[in-house]
């Protein structure tokens, strides 16, 4: 038998046993061993000797130990309050959204003063000032519209008008660039009714939340101040009726300060507006000579309300509430208009026929003069008629020579008569001429009917009243002497003595020499100031009562002489040069005037145009 191990008699009262979970051995890795080592191998050394002991496995704490404080926030939470922050921004903006329904672009841009670079400026700046615009959705998409603030005057003054039509053909083409098109303008240059696909109206816009506008009837309270004045329109037509649909509104105010114009334009606007089926409305806030209504009567209103102000565009002409004016001409009815409306492929009179109809139409429906001077007209009228209207037994009555003289400011087109005035004795022949074709070959053997030569004469209107003095038409009759405008002496002749008062008469001016645009705009003002005042802008200063109660009168002269002379007249002598000579043509008709000949212009070989000379 072995013996056995007693470790009773141990000098070691205690001793450790490592648990069976121990592993005293190295591993591999401590030991930077691949391999044991015997004692006899050749490549023994005491590397194996020398190595520090493992540590002591230690064993799980009782108390959990203490985190150490971190200096910043984890990544984990700044996501999470990041996330939301932006979370609580989407709730917001689609809580405004689907409250206040009007969702803004981000982009907006316009046109600056140089009109070379576009300002670009967040959804929430727009222009306090009228301006085209060029706007930018969500999408990246470009569009342009015509940002006018619902609170601004109108109309907008002459100079507004003229650079909105200028900067809309500017920001049109760089939307179009923008959409990748080299060369934008030309099409729209070329074509009066093309339609460009980036153009919004103004009601689109703000339904699109391009534009803030304004909602319901809020508009009726801010266009109170701001609404202009339109010609017949009533102050409680914005219960009874509805918006129009589409309409023309022609503003009267004009740089120039002859009427003939400003009628030519009034009566074609009403033929585009008729033509185009939109609503017509006059606006004459601010016009040199008045309201509207103490010439003319009102036009025929439609059955619809006009459109916010701020909705009423000068251009592009398909806007749906166009404005047209004096400013804008070149816009309305400039070379496009002439392409789209003249028989381009005919040289001869019929060339102007179109246009010739849209001025016709607004004559028939505007020419109708007030209370007071229509009942003149028609009794004027009967009486010169009955002065040509020979005995029973005669074959032809007497014709009626219609003599439209234009002195002033104006010259004639005639190379030989510019800067000076055709001669009065180039009229005074003329007449005679048209009654000696005529009456040459009118008896019904075709010979000369003497009775009517004898009854034959004519009728004088002029802006130089030192006309009906002369010896070319001392024996002739005036027009009309309802209105008539006066020399110096012709007034001293009315009032003699100067101590004596008397009503007022304006002494500050006569009218020799005819009618002057700086002698117009110094009306009623203090002859002390006339020197200063023709040098200044006309717009600058505000009439007095007197002096548009003076304009008013010269107005209803001018449209007396054109009513007796286009209506009684059975032919007209007059200069192209003149407006009032184009106008007549219109008043005595198609048929009249240019098949039958009776319209003769003696300035130049002009055939009849509206605006300008072809």
């Amino acid at each position: 038998m072995s013996p056995t191990l007693d470790l009773s008699q141990s000098t070691h009262a205690k001793m450790i046993v490592a648990p069976p979970r121990l592993n005293l051995r190295r591993a591999a890795s401590y030991q930077h061993e691949k391999t044991t080592f015997s004692s006899t191998s050749s490549r023994f050394n005491f590397n194996h000797l020398m190595f520090s002991p493992p540590p002591s496995p230690g064993l799980p704490a009782l108390v959990p130990r203490p985190r150490k404080s971190s200096t910043g926030p984890r990544p984990s939470r700044v996501l999470r309050v990041l996330a939301w922050v932006l979370g609580l921004v989407l709730v917001t903006f689609a809580v405004r959204a689907v409250v206040t329904k009007n969702v803004r672009v981000p982009v907006v841009g316009w046109v600056l003063e140089d009109r070379q670079e576009f300002e670009m400026v967040g959804q929430y700046d727009l222009p306090e000032f009228p301006t085209p615009i060029a706007v930018t959705d969500r999408n990246g998409r470009s569009k342009w519209t015509v940002s006018i603030p619902p609170t601004y005057d109108f109309p907008l003054s002459i100079k507004e008008y003229s650079d909105i039509c200028v900067q809309c053909q500017e920001v049109a083409a760089h939307v179009k660039e923008l959409h990748g098109y080299t060369d934008p303008s030309q099409e729209a240059q070329t074509h009066y009714y093309y339609e460009d696909p980036y153009f919004l109206d103004v009601s689109d816009a703000e339904k699109r939340g391009l534009l803030p506008g304004v909602e319901g009837k809020a508009w009726k309270v801010t266009a109170q101040a701001q609404n202009g004045h339109l010609v017949g329109d009533r102050a409680d037509g914005l219960v009874d009726r509805g918006i129009c649909r589409t309409s023309l509104t022609f503003v009267l105010e004009s740089t120039n300060a002859g009427l003939g114009p400003t009628l030519m334009m009034l009566w074609m606007a009403y033929g585009l507006a008729q033509k185009e089926r939109r609503s017509f409305f006059i606006d004459d806030s601010r016009w040199a000579y008045g309201e509207y209504t103490a010439i003319f009567k009102a036009p025929p209103m439609p059955d619809c309300n006009p459109p916010p102000r701020h909705e009423m565009l000068p251009c592009p002409h398909t806007a749906r509430h166009l404005v047209v004016s004096a400013a804008t001409a070149s816009q309305t009815f400039g070379s496009s208009f002439n392409l789209e409306y003249q028989n381009i492929h005919r040289s001869d009179m019929d060339r102007e026929r179109p246009v010739y109809d849209l001025a016709r139409a607004g004559y028939e429906a505007l020419f109708r003069l007030n209370d007071e001077d229509q009942p003149y007209v028609e009794h004027r009228i009967k009486e010169l008629r009955s002065t040509a209207k020979v005995a029973e037994g005669n074959y032809n009555d007497g014709m009626i020579i219609g003599v439209h003289i234009r002195h002033g400011d104006l010259h004639p087109y005639e190379y030989q008569y510019n800067g000076a005035y055709v001669p009065l004795n180039i009229y005074h022949q003329r007449s005679r001429e048209v009654v000696e074709e005529v009456h040459n070959f009118s008896s019904p053997l075709g010979g000369e009917d003497l009775v009517a030569k004898q009854h034959s004469f004519a009728i004088v209107a002029s802006d130089d009243p030192d006309v009906y003095e002369t010896e070319e038409f001392s024996g002739s009759m005036r027009a009309q002497e309802q209105i008539k405008l006066a020399s110096k002496q012709h007034i001293q002749k009315a009032n003699p003595d100067k101590s004596v008062m008397h009503k007022f008469v304006d002494e500050t001016f006569g009218w020799e020499g005819g009618f002057f645009a700086t002698m117009f705009w110094n009306l009623g003002r203090s002859t002390l100031n006339n020197a200063n005042a023709a040098g200044e802008v006309q717009t600058t200063l505000k009439p007095s009562a007197e002096t548009m109660r003076l304009r008013g009168l010269i107005g209803r002269a001018y449209a007396l002489d054109l009513a007796v002379l286009g209506q009684a007249s059975d032919a007209v002598i007059c200069t192209m040069s003149a407006m009032g000579c184009r106008l007549l043509a219109v008043i005595m008709g198609w048929e009249k005037a240019m098949e039958q000949g009776r319209w003769v212009n003696i300035d130049g070989d002009f055939q009849w145009t509206a605006l300008s000379p072809s």
